[in-house]
């Protein structure tokens, strides 16, 4: 399972992190500042880092410096959203920058790009009696082949790399489509209906009103 630390010294955010990661299938680890982070990492190692800048005791730059000698990447995630500090960010070695607020769908898609770059990224997603592999793009329903078209496998994926989170109709369109979204929504619910008959998720996938589209967790009850 890919190991996750979050430094981050605000409990509320970095528990929703760590809530969204777990729901994820990532196995999340917390230090509220610079320090207990630094420790944590004389002895234990991971396979990505989410980092604040602003922290207690030793603040996220030189928490870099220290973490770069293990190879491990790091994701900074901070309130700084100015260009100079964007490139300072990128420049000491970050691997990616991502300005509070966010989305929690925008920081699962931004982790598994950096995961795939370092080659740690899982191949192999589950949701209840479905088996993604990522590296063949194919599904197992009760290790039965579904035929997917490629447009409704890359929603699966996004909608199992999110489950339980309301996904926005326009983030949909435009992370699949990788265009933008001017409101016709035909083309997406026709995709999300096919998908539900093919792989069965006819309770599961459900649509919020006016909104967008949400993956029940695994056993929900109605």
């Amino acid at each position: 399972m890919i190991k996750i630390l979050i430094v981050e010294d605000e409990v509320s955010i970095s528990d929703l992190i760590k809530l969204n990661l777990t729901d994820a299938g990532y196995a999340c680890f917390t230090a509220y500042d610079g320090k207990t982070a630094a420790d944590l990492l004389e002895t234990k190692s991971y396979d990505l880092i989410l980092l604040d800048i602003m922290l207690p005791e030793i603040d996220g730059y030189e928490l870099l410096d220290y973490i770069k000698p293990t190879g491990t990447p790091v994701i900074f995630i901070t309130a700084k959203a100015t260009l100079d500090d964007r490139v300072k960010g990128l420049t000491l070695g970050a691997e990616d920058y991502i300005v509070k607020p966010f989305e929690i769908v925008e920081l699962l898609a931004r982790i598994n790009v950096v995961l795939r770059r370092y080659n740690k990224a899982a191949s192999i997603l589950q949701y209840g009696d479905l088996t993604l592999n990522l590296d063949t793009k194919s599904v197992l329903k009760n290790e039965k082949e579904l035929i997917l078209t490629p447009k409704e496998f890359e929603l699966l994926v996004l909608f199992v790399r999110n489950v339980d989170i309301t996904l926005f109709r326009e983030k949909i369109y435009e992370t699949i489509w990788e265009t933008e979204y001017y409101g016709d929504t035909r083309t997406l619910d026709l995709h999300i209906q096919r998908l539900r008959k093919k792989a069965g998720l006819e309770n599961q996938l459900i649509t919020i009103y006016r909104t967008g589209y949400r993956l029940k967790k695994q056993n929900y009850e109605e």
